[in-house]
């Protein structure tokens, strides 16, 4: 699904050489840095960054890597998704996923934004009322990376789609090299790469993000634009799962909205801990 050579090609060909004290001309037709040019600047040889970025120099140290890191200009989650692939982790399974109860609980408690559970291959586990208002649907069993590409397009519930969707690529690729042998994971890939163009040029860039918190906007049917702020809490029991809430500034235009969303929506909405939820998504 991910690839050290993959990674490390996309990388260099994004540095400007001038900006590392390369001279460039008008005969230079390589986008980026060349692999000796990599090399040189990393301090290390030419044949051992080809074996790495081929993938046959295993282990590379952590100096390495900083160095590589430095060179290629990457953030804290691009060198910690470099060490992953260039260490060829391996795990013998994909976390279980399973869902404790007392998470249902909880969800149950987020009566005023909408809350959902969610593992790495952004398969929604569980949600509370609002997010079922939100969605327009019962929220389990539905993928939002698939809900994005395929279903929902630039004019659909999601006001910033574009964003989203480098949001969505760069956390399945960080998923990727997290969870290489994970094959749901890899058929979910395939099946957005099938489907959406959108998807395959950007999965080509093999960016990686990290969205722990931020803005997002929704575009509702019934009481128009949300925007609400989106924070991410990773769940300490190895599971894979985060738990992501949505919240409405006090005062402001979104929390009405939500508001009349909750009135508009009545008790139809099944609560997290209801029995239409059904079974855990692995």
């Amino acid at each position: 699904m991910d690839d050290l050579a993959g990674f490390l090609r996309t990388r260099r060909s994004r540095v400007d050489p001038s900006s590392v004290g390369i001279p460039v001309d008008s005969r230079r037709r390589v986008e980026g840095l060349r692999r000796e040019e990599v090399a040189h600047l990393s301090g290390v040889s030419v044949d051992y960054y080809v074996r790495l970025e081929q993938g046959r120099a295993t282990q590379p140290s952590d100096q390495v890597l900083d160095a590589l890191a430095r060179v290629l200009g990457l953030d804290e989650t691009e060198r910690g998704h470099l060490g992953r692939l260039a260490c060829q982790r391996r795990r013998a399974k994909s976390p279980s996923g399973r869902l404790r109860p007392e998470l249902l609980r909880v969800l149950d408690l987020v009566t005023d934004a909408p809350a959902l559970i969610m593992n790495h291959r952004l398969d929604v586990v569980a949600g509370n009322r609002l997010a079922g208002l939100l969605y327009g649907r019962q929220p389990r069993g539905l993928n939002t990376a698939r809900h994005i590409f395929l279903e929902e397009t630039e004019r659909g519930l999601y006001a910033d789609w574009e964003t989203c969707t480098l949001d969505v690529v760069g956390h399945l690729r960080l998923a990727a090299g997290k969870h290489p042998d994970d094959p749901r994971l890899a058929s979910l890939i395939g099946e957005l790469a099938m489907g959406s163009d959108r998807f395959r040029r950007l999965w080509a860039r093999a960016d990686v993000r990290a969205r722990t918190h931020g803005r997002k906007a929704y575009r509702h049917p019934l009481v128009g634009l949300l925007e609400l702020h989106q924070e991410n809490f990773a769940l300490p029991d190895e599971s894979g799962m985060e738990l992501l809430v949505l919240s409405a500034a006090p005062g402001s235009p979104a929390q009405d909205g939500l508001r009349l969303l909750e009135t508009l929506g009545g008790d139809d909405a099944p609560r997290a801990g209801s029995r239409t939820l059904g079974p855990h998504v692995p």
